[in-house]
């Protein structure tokens, strides 16, 4: 694989987004699993999502990716744009007969539609989005060829020609090796320098420490939310450990005022513009 780690950077991503949460609380059937959110993101920001298993990441993703309506608050700043989303687990069987371009093309989806026709421009980008993952020269291989390491690249690739301001990450170096988590993070460091803003959810706080300039600790409601190295701390983590239980199916929506949690103390929340 060609080293990745200082490669131009992308294209700057189209009319940058300030994402802003008030009060948010997501869930399922009326039931609260994310209490009393309040963030605000500046456009081009690097932020990571920690929290102990059960926390409500993957629920928060889903709220801001649309696919499940708040139970009280309110998601501002992408009523106009449609995050790039790259779920936890892939619904695509790797078995399937398809190359690795064709799979990479799909992320063109919402530009081509179902029966549209590509262009030499088009696949100029999908070429583009291959050779920035790493995988020129797979273009024709089979995904069943792949290892997992090559099968994440792709995906990042199908991201990457989305060319959405908003990039969310759920969990994308889990169960993959040293040398890709190393060029894919410096993918999301390019991503971040063209503008976009780049939210993920990580279990490795060594990772989140080297590479993510602001944190959400997060256990079913915020713990910290600012930058890492003032909110990702022993005491916060351990707040966070004690804090996590299981989903209740019976639980009412919770009436309790938003977290002082929520903001840094000493800084307001606006106050957070892109690091």
């Amino acid at each position: 694989m060609p080293d990745l780690r200082h490669s131009t950077p992308q294209t700057a991503a189209a009319s940058p987004v300030c994402l802003v949460v008030r009060n948010l609380t997501l869930g399922y059937d009326g039931h609260p699993a994310v209490h009393h959110l309040d963030l605000r993101i500046a456009p081009g920001s690097l932020v990571a999502v920690v929290g102990p298993n059960g926390a409500g990441k993957s629920t928060l993703f889903k709220g801001l990716c649309g696919e499940l309506a708040p139970l009280s608050g309110s998601i501002s700043g992408l009523e106009a744009v449609r995050p790039a989303w790259l779920p936890q687990t892939s619904t695509l069987d790797p078995g399937f007969p398809v190359t690795v371009w064709e799979m990479v093309a799909m992320g063109l989806w919402q530009q081509v539609g179902a029966l549209g026709r590509f262009t030499a421009e088009h696949r100029r980008r999908c070429d583009a989005a291959l050779a920035a993952v790493g995988l020129s020269g797979f273009a024709l291989r089979g995904l069943d060829t792949l290892s997992g390491g090559q099968l994440q690249r792709a995906r990042f690739a199908r991201l990457l020609l989305q060319d959405a301001p908003v990039v969310l990450l759920d969990e994308p170096f889990a169960a993959i090796d040293q040398r890709t988590t190393e060029d894919l993070l410096a993918l999301l460091h390019r991503w971040q320098a063209a503008g976009r803003t780049v939210i993920a959810v990580l279990h490795d706080l060594q990772q989140v420490r080297a590479h993510f300039p602001l944190t959400l600790v997060l256990a079913r409601e915020p713990i910290a939310w600012g930058p890492t190295s003032e909110v990702l701390t022993e005491a916060n983590w351990s707040r966070a450990l004690a804090m996590r239980e299981p989903f209740d199916e019976r639980a009412g929506v919770c009436e309790q005022a938003p977290s002082a949690a929520s903001a840094v103390p000493g800084r307001a929340i606006s106050d957070l513009e892109a690091v």
